[in-house]
């Protein structure tokens, strides 16, 4: 029979100790762990990572300048990942309903000098087996819930969540208590919208200095057609429809091998419009007469959702603090206009081993070492260019001209909001005609999406989606707002239904894809995304 647990400080657990452990098995993690046991092969290293295998929950484009994977792998083509295609030819479209109009491919999109189009998730599968090779020991399934402090409150590492605990709290017959990972330094590669990354910028106010971070949701699909329609190494980029002038809104189209193409659409969460729906506005792109022709009678092989850090420059939050560092996309280094990351984590990654190894573990002087780098440089060009697209999209163009032919040598520099800020009440609201059109591509709706993420929760743990005060839901939200949860959700997690009891919200956690969307959009804040039980979540394939 199970009984309630008891106070999880009285839990007897195990404890590991590591010289370092990285949180997050993405690029940046894996690029740290690999570097810091080139430089010094006698430190022990950790690399913990939520999902159930290596690149299980990654999701990116993804297009990658392989620079610094040169300088971290030199001789990585010799047996490079099982999905990369070199890029072949660019192009960049301005869509309208029914057509387009090709432009000029703005400079950091020209990505046939030597970029190549990978499978995110494939390559931090190909790169873990490299870390492990030299020492570094990694563990799948094991989601780290929350820090470990020291008495004076520097980070020593992280508490491993509990396995087996009941919705209710109790404890099922399997229950294991989580262990302790300790270490002399923690390193946090949790991608955008890191949950314990979140409560150590508040802890250690590491944005006192810098913009609220922003956001935008990229959905992502992975299509098997006719190979005769591929032209393997082709990459198109589009803005415009179904995206409104005020909505910052683009896709990516990318031609694989083997009759591949992976497809998506990126959505800014600074949208002002209650009413839009960012997975809806993909499934009405995927059927413009430049896109249906590729992909019908194929079929649709994976399917996914993720949050993108967009904030930039003024948005850098301090990336060090008593015990721990900040690297990749959780400390907010991808650059919005090449639409790139992981050069940039991997950089980062590196950065922070060089540095970890050269102090003797001390996270000290780490931050002043990355905003010197070329990492930094490259955001700082750049730091205007999406946030004009708040002005509309025709400024937002203009301005990225002048930013582009500058350098970004501009005087100023524009500040963000965060992205829940932005979004307008249902009586000010603009009603923008969305001029949607019929539709015949699989999913037939979100649902569907899901199955195609494979996402798999246990139904009987605790949800781990937090509203702090739901009945704001039913009564605030509701008629302010309209529920905006049940739109920007691309998973279909919560719903607004009506019993005997009346109106309240459900939240489906099991659908859940880990995107971080509403713990971002919600705006009265009251949404948290924690991590479920280890192991839980998508698996994505070739994502």
């Amino acid at each position: 029979m199970s009984e309630h647990s008891p106070n999880p400080a009285e839990v007897e657990r195990d404890v590991m100790e590591y010289d370092v452990v990285t949180v997050g098995a993405g690029p940046a993690g894996l690029s740290f762990a690999i570097r810091l046991k080139q430089i010094n092969p006698e430190l022990s290293v950790c690399v913990i990572e939520k999902s159930s295998t290596i690149g299980a929950h990654i999701l990116s484009g993804a297009v990658i300048e392989t620079g610094p994977l040169d300088a971290l792998l030199p001789n990585w083509r010799d047996n490079p990942p099982p999905i990369c295609v070199p890029v072949t030819q660019d192009e960049f479209w301005l869509l309208s309903k029914d057509g387009g109009r090709r432009l000029p491919v703005p400079p950091g999109m020209n990505n046939h000098h030597g970029n190549v189009i990978v499978s995110l998730g494939a390559t931090c599968a190909w790169l873990a087996p490299q870390a492990e090779a030299l020492g570094v020991e990694i563990y799948a399934g094991f989601a780290a819930s929350e820090t470990l402090h020291d008495a004076d409150g520097r980070v020593a590492g992280v508490r491993i969540g509990d396995m087996g605990v009941a919705k209710d709290g109790s404890h099922k017959p399997g229950y294991t208590a989580g262990i302790d990972i300790r270490a002399k330094v923690t390193v946090f590669a949790e991608g955008a919208r890191g949950h314990l990354t979140k409560r150590l910028i508040k802890r250690f106010g590491l944005d006192a200095d810098s913009d609220p971070q922003g956001y935008s949701i990229g959905i992502k699909e992975l299509w098997q057609v006719p190979e005769d329609r591929v032209t393997p190494g082709k990459v198109v980029h589009s803005f415009g429809w179904p995206a409104d002038n005020h909505t910052y809104g683009g896709s990516f189209l990318y031609h694989l091998d083997k009759g591949r193409i992976a497809l998506g659409y990126v959505s800014g969460l600074d949208y002002r419009d209650p009413d839009y729906k960012p997975w809806e506005a993909f499934q009405q792109w995927k059927n413009h007469p430049t896109v249906k022709p590729l992909l019908e009678g194929g079929n649709l092989v994976s399917a996914g959702a993720r949050a993108i850090v967009t904030g930039g420059w003024q948005s850098l939050p301090k990336v060090e603090m008593p015990g721990a560092l900040l690297i990749g996309d959780t400390a907010g280094l991808l650059n919005v206009p090449k639409i790139k990351g992981t050069h940039q984590a991997i950089r980062s990654g590196m950065l922070a081993a060089e540095h970890l190894a050269a102090s003797e573990l001390a996270p000290e002087g780490y931050d002043a070492k990355l905003r010197a780098s070329p990492a930094m440089d490259e955001l700082k060009k750049v730091r205007n260019i999406k946030p004009g697209f708040k002005r509309g999209l025709w400024f937002g163009m203009l301005n990225a001209a002048w930013e582009t032919v500058t350098g970004g040598l501009s005087p100023w520099t524009l500040k963000n909001k965060p992205d829940w800020s932005s979004l307008q009440k249902l009586d000010e609201a603009e009603k923008p005609k969305r001029d949607y059109v019929d539709r015949s591509l699989a999913p037939r709706d979100r649902l569907a999406g899901v199955y195609f993420a494979a996402t798999e929760h246990d139904e009987d743990q605790p949800v781990h989606l937090k509203v702090a005060d739901t009945s704001i839901c039913v009564t605030r939200c509701a008629e302010e707002y309209g529920n905006p949860c049940t739109r920007f959700c691309p998973a279909g997690v919560y719903e607004i239904v009506e019993d005997a009891e009346g109106k309240r919200l459900q939240i489906n956690a099991a659908n859940c894809v880990h995107c971080k969307t509403c713990d971002i959009k919600d705006p009265y804040e009251i949404i948290t995304w924690v991590t479920p039980e280890g192991g839980s979540g998508p698996n994505y394939q070739n994502l």
